[in-house]
């Protein structure tokens, strides 16, 4: 990742319409399912970033057909059962999802798998997946530190009562794919409600997934009988929160993205931008198993918000940039009980502090969060920008640089591929 933009500062607003990519989750779960269901299933408009591509890979090294054409993918399923060893490890590459979906779903395979990925996913953390998994059965070995590489010995599993450690829809979601070949009832307990894309995708796909009032509890029956199905992936709720903060933080700026998620697990970010004072409204709304919409974003002043942990898992993909529009609004934000964002594909603590202050941004790092004091006069000490390898940062930044006179050279710009190839050139779709 070595691409270096340079970003000019915005005299004019972002105006137009946008279509923003196929949602991220929704684009890995749509072929894990599909691949271990019976029949096929067509996914129109499927997100091709670098992690979709490294679980679609990971599923094909597996045994299973899949064809692409344009923006449409087919997955040929022929039942979990006809899943087959891979001669050679699977390759995740930066995917954290394909690579805690994937144990899930291969510690209950009657053979052994092994997993490696590059030298960013090597570093995060994946006892919290093997621990929950190992109460089921299986056996994972990681290296002494918790990491990839790994190797699953698939055998048989039974169903448990998992009370996970941590609010993580990956961890809940490579559970339920374990749980569906487990002897037993497999009841989950999360300490937080998290995103419900596998639950609400498994129930259109035929299995019996029983969610509790509580939105905490989750029962999953095992040995469904899955049949292939059409999926239509709305747009990814988290691209378009880039576009959101711009058309917030650009004065004369007013953009309509269309056919956005509105899944309530997803729209953390729209919620807290409109507690901020953001001018964001809803139209055209479908209400489907995954309910979405057209946004309309208008420029508007923000003022402070106060974050807790339980605020964290519906704006985990977007802290970053809620730590930016802090950076532009009046007042003083706290971020407290986002300790998660350390172990992302880089300690998004330490970067968005890192980089933001480049800027002249005056904020301050906490063990588990952020203390920001808002400001519209900021004063860059360099121009020098860095993704640090993150597509999230890479994005958020390229947003933020928009917010200055003059221009900044944004390095290892090219990080943003991994969930938004097109993302710049949209961005300049937007522009005046």
């Amino acid at each position: 990742m070595k691409e270096t933009r340079l970003i000019t500062g915005l005299k004019n607003g972002l105006k137009g319409e946008l279509a923003v990519p196929g949602d991220k989750s929704i684009s890995h779960r749509a072929l894990l399912i599909g691949a271990i269901s019976q029949g096929k299933t067509v996914i129109d408009h499927f997100l091709k970033s670098q992690d979709c591509l490294h679980t679609l890979g990971a599923l094909q090294q597996l045994g299973v057909t899949i064809t692409e054409q344009n923006s449409q993918v087919q997955v040929w399923g022929q039942g979990i059962e006809h899943l087959s060893p891979s001669a050679a490890p699977l390759e995740m590459g930066n995917s954290g999802t394909t690579t805690r979906l994937m144990l899930g779903l291969l510690a209950g395979r009657p053979f052994d798998s092994y997993f490696q990925g590059d030298a960013s996913l090597s570093q995060r953390p994946m006892k919290r997946v093997s621990e929950p998994l190992a109460k089921m059965g299986a056996e994972i070995a990681l290296t002494a530190a918790g990491t990839l590489p790994a190797k699953v010995k698939g055998h048989k599993l039974h169903g448990e009562k998992i009370a996970l450690q941590v609010a993580s829809a990956q961890v809940k979601s490579a559970v339920i794919f374990a749980g569906l070949q487990a002897d037993n009832p497999t009841k989950i307990i999360e300490k937080l409600p998290t995103r419900n894309h596998t639950e609400l995708m498994l129930r259109q796909f035929g299995a019996e997934i029983i969610t509790a009032a509580d939105q905490r509890t989750i029962t999953v029956i095992p040995k469904p009988k899955l049949l292939g199905q059409q999926i239509q992936v709305p747009g990814d709720p988290s691209s378009a929160a880039f576009f959101m903060a711009a058309a917030t933080l650009v004065p004369e700026s007013s953009i309509i993205l269309k056919n956005v998620s509105l899944n309530p697990t997803r729209t953390g970010f729209l919620r807290i931008l409109q507690k901020m004072g953001g001018k964001v409204s809803i139209l055209n709304q479908t209400k489907l198993s995954e309910n979405s919409g057209d946004l309309k974003v208008e420029s508007a002043k923000l003022h402070a918000i106060q974050l807790t942990a339980a605020d964290i898992p519906a704006v985990i993909d977007e802290l970053p940039l809620v730590a930016l529009l802090a950076a532009r609004a009046t007042g003083k934000s706290k971020i407290t009980g986002a300790e998660e964002l350390r172990v992302k594909e880089t300690d998004r603590i330490a970067t968005v502090t890192e980089e933001l202050s480049k800027l002249g941004v005056n904020i301050q790092e906490l063990p588990d969060g952020l203390v920001i004091s808002g400001s519209t006069k900021w004063q860059p000490v360099t121009n020098q920008l860095d993704s640090h390898g993150d597509h999230r940062i890479g994005m958020m930044l390229a947003v933020a640089a928009l917010c200055i006179q003059g221009s900044l050279e944004l390095q290892q710009a090219d990080a943003v591929k991994i969930s938004y190839p097109g993302f710049f050139a949209d961005l300049q779709q937007l522009i005046v």
